[in-house]
């Protein structure tokens, strides 16, 4: 009864196989963050698995962990609320969608609004 059921790749959690012996993770890993024009966002609105509460949702970010996590971080503290980043997504809690859009068009990125 526990076990969840693997549907792909991703649900082994970021493991990778390799038979290589030279295989080195962090060089494979490691991946140039996009200047703010050539990244394409997409500001979600959710409110499923989440007990019913709002959030805003950024998906489509091409680059580094820790800029990503610079980016939420800007995100939260401009709009005044809670938030995380994980799975390459950054999650507002509340709907925040318009005023992170101008934001991140401020800033330089293409954004686009998807959903209601």
């Amino acid at each position: 009864m526990g076990k969840k059921k693997l549907n792909s790749l991703e649900d082994l959690g970021g493991f990778v196989f390799s038979t290589n012996n030279d295989f080195d993770l962090k060089k494979e890993t490691t991946t140039e963050t996009l200047a703010p024009n050539k990244q394409f966002l997409e500001a979600h609105f959710s409110n499923k698995g989440r007990g019913g509460k709002t959030v805003t949702v950024i998906t489509g970010f091409e680059g580094a962990e820790a800029d990503l996590k610079a980016l939420g971080k800007l995100l939260k503290t401009k709009c005044g609320v809670g938030g995380s980043v994980k799975d390459n997504e950054i999650i507002i809690q509340g709907n925040y969608r318009d005023k992170i859009m101008q934001l991140l068009k401020k800033e330089g990125y293409n954004i686009k609004r998807v959903g209601g």
